[in-house]
């Protein structure tokens, strides 16, 4: 019964790009030449979807950042699971198995075992009533099943459960699914950062909110291109992204830094963000606003 739990969770990987480039372990120190490091607070994951390109940040890395700044686990800022059974239609189900992804990937930086167990009960159903939950053979599960607790191994394993379920659902022709995914893990990784800010009024994390301006921009046109059919949505979007509009970044160059020594140029140019306390404001509020929407309805 528990293997069934973890081959479920693979498939809300299928599609929401929520731990694309965590590979850290697999990658070795290069001798021959400079490695460069860039001082970028969002790691992005790059889809391509019918050719064309969009730039998504992995909602882990917003988990990894609270947890970072020595925020305490708050249950309460996530979606229960006792709704699951009350979301009945494909789109619904596919932004509640992006949203419980995210909570999932919060639970697990806090080593929260049995609240992990919990939401991968609820995505196995879920992901059963999508039809969406055989990406992935029984190594990979295995292999899931007993780094549970190691959360270092749990980031690299979904780095490889994304690329195995990125072409299961490219060779199935679910991008729909796939895109409502990935906007439900997007949405509650929001959700959650909204959350720690207001507990912590800390500048990480109002310019981690302030950065998804492009993201928000991507959002709109993966939806508007993969599911034209959900108007609601995509006009909240296009609400959204017209408060983001008013953001911006001044781009100031500073010359980067190389140690000689370990062969490791550092980057150091900065980008000042710009953005009033009215539009921090509205920006929080159309967010949560969106996430109640989406999370109280069944259609």
């Amino acid at each position: 019964m528990r293997k069934n739990v973890f081959r479920y969770f693979y498939a809300i990987v299928a599609g929401t790009v929520v731990l694309t480039a965590c590979n850290n372990s697999a990658n070795k120190e290069n001798t021959e030449t400079p490695t460069v490091e860039v001082q970028d607070t969002v790691k992005s994951g790059v889809l391509n979807i019918g050719g064309q390109l969009f730039s998504i940040p992995s909602p882990i890395q917003t988990a990894m950042l609270i947890q970072k700044l020595g925020l305490p686990f708050n249950k309460a800022i996530l979606f229960g699971t006792s709704k699951t059974n009350t979301f009945n239609t494909d789109a619904s189900r596919a932004i509640m198995l992006g949203v419980y992804g995210a909570d999932l990937g919060y639970v697990s930086m806090y080593n929260q075992t049995q609240e992990a167990l919990t939401y991968l009960t609820s995505i196995k159903q879920l992901a059963d009533k999508l039809g969406v939950s055989s990406a992935f053979d029984e190594k990979t599960f295995k292999r899931f099943e007993n780094n549970l607790s190691n959360k270092d191994s749990l980031v690299a394993l979904v780095g490889v459960a994304y690329r195995a379920s990125d072409s299961y659902l490219k060779n199935n022709k679910r991008l729909d699914v796939s895109s409502l995914i990935l906007f439900g893990g997007w949405l509650e990784s929001m959700n959650i950062a909204i959350e720690s800010y207001k507990s912590k009024n800390n500048d990480e994390i109002k310019r981690r909110i302030a950065e998804q301006k492009l993201t928000v921009n991507n959002l709109l046109q993966l939806l508007t291109l993969n599911t034209p059919d959900q108007t609601d949505l995509i006009a909240s979007l296009k609400d959204l992204n017209m408060t983001y509009e008013k953001v911006e970044f001044k781009y100031q160059y500073v010359a980067p830094t190389t140690d000689t020594t370990r062969k490791i140029t550092y980057i150091n140019s900065t980008n000042e963000l710009i953005m009033d306390d009215a539009t921090f404001k509205n920006i929080i509020e159309k967010i949560q606003s969106l996430r109640n929407k989406i999370t109280n309805t069944n259609s």
